[in-house]
């Protein structure tokens, strides 16, 4: 079994369903499970839609409008008339239906909660699920739409939910097994699970990977690739770089470290169930389907030392915390970090001198309860818009002359603060977000421009 997973893009059209269908059935004899994403930005429409009627904005009912219309449009595009395409109209005029209730909730009670969010926010993905299975069936694919909610069991973190592997490998098995194992490809809506009572939840932004990666884990499946639109892990993000390339293979850790540091082709949280079960994931590239992809697991053998890739992530702020009296001073750093952790607020980065502690963080909702309990501590000052830019490779600690080359490429660009050695497969820097595009192009020509 296999699982595949299908972003944005490659569901945003008639044509595009048509090609995601005919890639599933070239994979049809390893027993595929195909895991899609809402139509390209509804799910940003949704929310929309969602603030506008808490504002009791008329705009509500045009959100309404455009979302049926274009499932409409593309269920008619795909299916001439007859038995299947009056389904998915009913369908899609059900799901629309039961948006506009909730819309329509949000205005009357003036209240948005994270839970009515993430019941909005599902409706993207519950639309494309059941174009995508009618397509397949329409191939010659058997297929059947199954409804994440009763799959992946979550905690009631609305907004950014946790599955309960052990409560959802339960229904995995039982529902998906047997229908693969009867030749059947079952199609399962991303981004969304129920907690244990079934109310709807949402991974997170980014979340289909996840959902993909859970299931993947679950069943066990023998890959999980994730199908988008680009040809893999590129050695930096092309809209920065024009010579950036794909990567054939990466270790896990590597592609750990790009997603969370920038990289967009994965979710941050996506490898985790993979690399537990040891199920290696492949990224490819809808639009291109000839491109061989990048190989997410063991990594290649010889390039310990070596950079791989840069990443970049924009929107950082520092914190530097100074306190002469913490020269020598136990518990000062474990006080800091009890702060971050009443603010639930997590940390990037970190450095340390004697006396004082330089942090980041991408997270500003919280800043200032976090500056006025620091400032108890010490002299706090912050430095907003600043980004982050990483090189990651494996084995790192061992490389003579790395940190120099990095630093000689960078000599033109201020750089604020710097984390190496805490990881063996990340050497990052920070510096402001007007330099960031600047210092990843330095870097790229440093490491990878000349390369074969």
């Amino acid at each position: 079994m296999i699982v595949m997973k299908f972003g944005g893009t490659s569901v945003g059209s008639a044509e595009r369903i048509r090609a995601l269908a005919e890639r599933v059935r070239e994979r049809s004899s390893q027993g595929p499970v195909v895991v899609v994403s809402a139509l390209s930005g509804v799910t940003d429409i949704l929310i929309r839609g969602a603030r506008q009627a808490l504002e009791r904005r008329a705009a509500v009912h045009e959100i309404v409008a455009l979302l049926l219309e274009r499932h409409r449009e593309v269920a008619l595009a795909l299916f001439p008339a007859g038995a299947l395409r009056e389904r998915l109209l009913t369908h899609v005029g059900n799901v629309v239906g039961e948006l506009q209730t909730l819309y329509t909730g949000v205005q009357y009670l003036g209240e948005l909660t994270p839970r009515s969010l993430d019941a909005i926010s599902a409706m993207g993905e519950r639309l494309s699920c059941e174009l995508v299975a009618a397509a397949l069936e329409a191939s010659g694919v058997p297929s059947r739409a199954v409804d994440a909610r009763g799959l992946i069991v979550t905690d009631e973190s609305f907004g950014k939910a946790q599955p309960i592997m052990d409560e959802s490998a339960v229904r995995v098995r039982e529902l998906l097994r047997p229908l693969v194992q009867g030749g059947c490809v079952p199609v399962v809506p991303g981004f969304i699970g129920s907690t244990r009572s079934g109310v709807t939840t949402t991974l997170g932004r980014g979340g289909s990977d996840l959902s993909a990666a859970v299931i993947g884990a679950l069943l066990p499946a023998e890959e999980i690739q994730i199908w988008t639109d680009v040809d893999g892990i590129m050695t930096v993000d092309p809209r920065a770089v024009a010579g950036a390339r794909a990567l054939s293979e990466l270790s896990f850790e590597e592609a750990a470290e790009l997603a969370y540091f920038g990289a967009k082709v994965l979710h941050p949280a996506t490898l985790k169930p993979a690399v537990e079960r040891g199920i290696p994931v492949r990224i490819l590239n809808s639009l291109n389907p000839s491109a061989p992809g990048t190989l997410v697991g063991e990594g290649p053998e010889g390039l310990l030392g070596e950079p791989r890739a840069i990443a970049f992530k924009k929107g950082i702020t520092v914190v530097l915390i100074s306190q002469p009296r913490m020269l020598m001073a136990c518990g000062f750093v474990a006080t800091v970090f009890e702060v971050f952790g009443r603010q639930r607020t997590p940390v990037d980065l970190i450095a340390t001198s004697e006396v004082s502690i330089s942090l980041t963080v991408d997270d500003p909702e919280r800043l200032a309860g976090i500056q006025s309990e620091l400032a108890q501590l010490g002299e706090v000052r912050i430095l907003r818009n600043m980004a982050i830019v990483s090189i990651v490779g494996r084995g790192f600690v061992r490389r003579a002359g790395l940190a120099a080359r990095v630093f000689q490429a960078l000599s033109q660009v201020n750089v604020v603060m710097i984390s190496f050695g805490a990881s063996d497969v990340n050497l990052s820097c920070v510096v402001a977000e007007a330099d960031a595009e600047r210092a990843v192009r330095l870097l790229h020509t440093e490491f990878f421009e000349g390369q074969s």
